[in-house]
């Protein structure tokens, strides 16, 4: 099973919809603040190490945040919080 493609900006918007600072994503994903620093200074997919890129991507999921891909029913690919119940 492969994990859909997430983009950095999808990243960052995710950590402004949870009011989470490039340190609170590190301490909750586990991944040093410099290597977050270093990912969100880029563009394009959220890339590097399958690992890394994975943990960033669980803790924003677990968090309560959706990402959406390119021809969901909102349109573009984006974030939202989950619906809860």
């Amino acid at each position: 099973m492969s994990i859909p493609k997430v983009s950095i900006r999808q990243v960052k918007a995710a950590r402004a919809l949870l009011g989470w600072s490039q340190t609170e994503l590190a301490e909750r994903s586990g991944v040093s603040e410099p290597t977050i620093k270093r990912i969100e200074a880029a563009d394009g997919e959220l890339g590097g190490r399958v690992d890394t890129a994975a943990k960033i991507r669980g803790a924003i999921e677990n968090a309560g945040v959706e990402f959406l891909t390119e021809g969901n029913a909102a349109g573009g690919a984006g974030v939202a919080l989950k619906r809860q119940g």
